[in-house]
């Protein structure tokens, strides 16, 4: 726990402070709640933890709103986000809500500053449930590094190092030129506009799963087993298997926590399809405080919507591959919202990529290493449809009858391709994790 904090610490040491007391409040409301089952202290102590994560994530942007419509300006400080409040601030509510609803018990003070501080899953999930992680530091596996869970976990650690720094930050450059791009005006040919929103939607992948493959492995090693984040998200065939494939701990909490409790799907089709958009536009706007991230929660609000209705009145079923690509391409468009700073260098992007704009020429020179983005997507399209994920890979090779000596070759190439990725970075640095500013 200590090394947690001084993890959580080491970029800004006084939010090591706002994390233990968020944590202690936290507990003692949830003793209270344990005691008591009242809902009036469970609405409390679920507001003053959203109110902390609105002050430090949105207060900026409703000041920016009020000063827009009113020209008041509201005079913030600079407010610097403290890295992982969407993440541990949604572990808590499910903490409390699980105790109100007798779904766990309060436990212990320590245990539960565990499962908040846990540095694996600090920063950028998994979402982790008390009921899923508590148990297993009472069992036969916790701390006992037990070789079968620290050779899988190192497996998993690996390969997500791997996609961080090998696939993600080498496609973020060219992600990153297409908006640089937009933003100094220059416009843009179709052709490039799709390379580099496909380069930044391998990125996001990559950069999030291959965070969630090393949390889980870092979890293997001290014997914990983390909930599962990502399986193949590329590879779903609607936007309904989308979700339940992307950040699926998120998608979980989102349902359990806000889609059932305003009803779900038990109040006629307009409820549901109105508490839908509701659970995606809040979910958009958990990922930033900006109206982009609000527009691409609605937009796959309108995906999903546009899915149940064909669902349940097509009788016309399409063919798998057309699917997946149709889903994929969907993706694509509302990853640019995602991405972007503003409305308008969303619109001109998509205007690119819809050949709405002239042929352009590229100013940022990208050509003259195209060959390199165009390599890291062939390489990205070939591990996201035709590689088994990384789970399905450590699975495999846990249950694997292998010899000694290609045991030891496999081992060889692993380390080769840690040491390739460690060195890398200590030469030209490694970007930020995407998901770290939420």
């Amino acid at each position: 726990m200590i090394a947690s904090f001084v993890f959580y610490g080491w970029t800004y040491p006084p939010y090591v402070v706002l994390l233990g007391a968020t944590i202690g409040v936290t507990f003692a409301f949830g003793r209270m709640i344990s005691q008591t089952r009242s809902k009036i202290v469970t609405a409390f102590a679920i507001a003053l933890n959203l109110a902390l994560l609105g002050w430090f994530k949105y207060a900026g942007f409703l000041a920016d709103m009020i000063f827009a419509v009113s020209g008041v300006h509201a005079g913030l400080p600079a407010i610097l986000l403290p890295l992982g409040i969407s993440f541990f601030t949604f572990q808590q509510i499910a903490y409390l809500v699980d105790i109100y609803q007798g779904k766990t018990r309060s436990g212990s003070l320590l245990n539960y500053v565990f499962l908040i501080s846990f540095f694996p899953q600090l920063i950028a999930g998994p979402i982790v449930h008390h009921s899923e992680l508590i148990p297993q530091l009472g069992g036969n596996r916790f701390a006992r590094f037990r070789p079968e869970d620290i050779a899988a976990g190192v497996i998993l650690f690996s390969i997500g190092l791997a996609k961080k720094v090998l696939l993600a930050d080498n496609l973020a450059v060219y992600a990153d030129r297409l908006f640089l791009a937009q933003s100094m005006a220059v416009e843009t040919s179709m052709i490039e506009a799709w390379l580099g929103m496909l380069c930044y939607t391998f990125q996001i992948y990559f950069d999030f799963s291959g965070y969630s493959d090393m949390a889980l492995g870092l979890g293997l090693v001290f014997g914990l087993t983390l909930p599962v984040n990502f399986w193949s998200p590329y590879k779903a065939t609607n936007i309904i298997d989308f979700w339940k494939r992307w950040n699926m701990t998120l998608s979980t909490f989102l349902r359990d926590y806000l889609y059932f409790p305003l009803g779900g799907n038990r109040s006629g089709p307009v409820r549901r399809y109105a508490n839908l958009w509701i659970v995606m536009l809040l979910g958009g706007l958990w990922h930033g405080a900006g109206w982009q991230f609000v527009f691409w929660g609605a937009l796959h609000g309108f995906y999903l919507t546009v899915a149940h209705l064909w669902f349940r009145h097509s009788r016309l079923r399409v063919p798998v591959l057309i699917s997946t690509i149709l889903t994929f391409i969907g993706v694509v468009f509302a990853w640019v919202f995602f991405r972007a700073e503003n409305f308008a260098q969303a619109g001109a992007i998509v205007r690119a990529m819809t050949a709405q704009t002239a042929p352009g020429i590229w100013e940022l020179a990208i050509y003259e290493t195209a060959d390199l983005g165009i390599a890291l997507l062939a390489v990205s399209v070939a591990l996201v449809w035709f590689m088994p994920n990384a789970l399905q890979i450590t699975e495999r090779l846990k249950t694997a009858t292998v010899s000694t000596r290609s045991s030891m070759a496999f081992a060889g190439v692993l380390g080769s391709l840690s040491a390739v990725c460690l060195f890398k970075v200590y030469v030209s640095g490694s970007n930020a994790f995407i998901y770290f500013q939420f």
